[in-house]
């Protein structure tokens, strides 16, 4: 590895194949309600139970979850695939009409058909490079049917995960 360049590229083929959940994380409040897809989300605790999630500060999404102190993690499932894609986008489209959507007891949206939505507090926020890690702690757990197959990103494209029977 010459240079710091190389590095990152490096890492960032690495990090292609490490397989994770696809989310949408949402929020609602003074700020405003967005969401955006990302699968930068990890546990930390289950006492009090808290995840990980990791966004990209210049991402249009950041400002209003600092904002508003809230998001919901809504783990996809296979069938959510369009559904990624839509809130992928940069563009200014209503991302929230597609899906079903209800209030969740912080505010952020929730998906009503999520294999499971976390809704969370932000209670800590961490600058590290190009994002920021927020700490949120998990104020409600909606666990959805039992899913087919569960959507994973790895090696830079969209993989159906299904549960060995």
């Amino acid at each position: 590895m010459n240079s710091r360049e190389n590095t990152s590229a490096l890492f960032r083929e690495a990090m292609s194949r490490l397989g994770a959940a696809v989310t949408v994380l949402t929020t609602d409040g003074p700020a405003g309600k967005h969401g955006m897809t990302a699968s930068a989300v990890c546990s930390v605790t289950d006492s009090p139970p808290t995840l990980l999630v990791c966004v990209n500060t210049t991402n249009r999404s950041h400002d209003l979850f600092v904002k508003n102190g809230t998001l919901c993690v809504n783990v996809l499932s296979g069938a959510h695939r369009d559904l990624s894609g839509h809130f992928a986008r940069p563009s200014d489209h209503d991302r929230f009409a597609t899906g079903d959507w209800t209030q969740g007891v912080t505010g952020a949206p929730v998906l009503q058909d999520a294999a499971v939505a976390f809704d969370c507090q932000i209670t800590d926020q961490k600058s590290v490079g190009t994002h920021s890690v927020f700490f949120c702690e998990v104020q409600h757990i909606a666990i959805g049917q039992p899913q087919a197959e569960g959507l994973i990103w790895f090696g830079r494209d969209f993989h159906h995960l299904r549960a060995a029977c």
